[in-house]
């Protein structure tokens, strides 16, 4: 069994049997027949994983590297907020006539700031300190921008990253406010352990640890049986990342620079019902 399967096993049983229903609540998201979505959830859980040891996709299902790599490239590479630069329609839902959604994500990546080095925006301070500064204690991003979230179409869920270079290994802790663990869970923890190995790779750096931290880790209401069943299946061992090693520079990577080698998985669950 891979050590991301037993996190994620874990995790849900730890969910469905100690954790907090919403029914009788006044909840936000509905099913597309406009039924509430009730969750069952558990605050403040902080999972763990070795980058050095073995990259944490699960094996119970599949986790489409390509997609999720397409995504994590949109908003930190591209720093983009319209849907017509992604390949999926995974934020088709968000966005406006337009494309657009908003001030959200890559949009507040992109903005520059003032420091006393120059004016950098979010991806390229951190870029620019973990190899000019890399026992600095300051290197994070946050999206979480206040002023601007009346014009957002979505809050941010993973909302910060801090990033800590501990000898020569990078480490980065992933924070988010809500996380809807059937439908995004390990898609997030594939994106931004993929993204420490990017910075890390561009930076002369070896990949640390990711540690995941999550204010809402929630299981909505339809998606239990789901949950039950797919954390009984069959794990396997988990297939190592193969990414380009010529790429030097963080904007030159594109989805074609990653694989999964010896990817073992079990079947995809058909007809999620998402919340909305």
């Amino acid at each position: 069994m891979s050590i991301a399967d037993k996190i994620f096993i874990d995790m849900c049983r730890d969910i469905i049997d100690n954790g907090y229903s919403s029914q009788g609540q006044e909840v936000r998201p509905r099913w597309n027949d406009g039924t509430p979505a009730h969750t069952i959830k558990r605050f403040g859980i902080v999972n763990r994983y070795n980058l050095a040891k073995e990259f944490p996709v699960i094996t119970l299902r599949p986790t489409y590297l390509k997609s999720a790599v397409d995504e994590i490239l949109w908003i930190w590479q591209r720093k983009s907020n319209n849907i017509h630069d992604l390949k999926s329609k995974i934020w088709d839902s968000w966005a406006d006539e337009n494309g657009s959604i908003g001030k959200a994500y890559g949009y507040q990546l992109g903005i520059k700031h003032k420091y006393s080095e120059g004016e950098f925006d979010q991806v390229d301070r951190v870029l620019y300190d973990l190899k000019n500064n890399p026992s600095s204690r300051r290197i994070m991003t946050n999206i979480y921008n206040h002023q601007d979230l009346h014009e957002m179409n979505l809050y941010p869920c993973a909302y910060s990253v801090t990033f800590n270079v501990t000898g020569n290994k990078l480490n980065a802790i992933l924070n988010q406010r809500s996380n809807d663990v059937l439908v995004a869970n390990n898609w997030n923890v594939v994106q931004y352990a993929v993204l420490v190995h990017m910075f890390a790779q561009v930076s002369g750096l070896e990949v640390g640890e990711l540690v995941h931290v999550i204010a809402d880790a929630h299981i909505y209401d339809r998606h239990i049986p789901l949950v039950e069943e797919l954390i009984t299946r069959e794990s396997y061992d988990a297939p190592k990342l193969i990414i380009n090693p010529d790429v030097k520079d963080f904007y030159d990577f594109t989805t074609d620079d990653f694989k999964l080698e010896n990817y073992k998985k079990g079947e995809q669950i058909k007809n999620i019902q998402v919340a909305v």
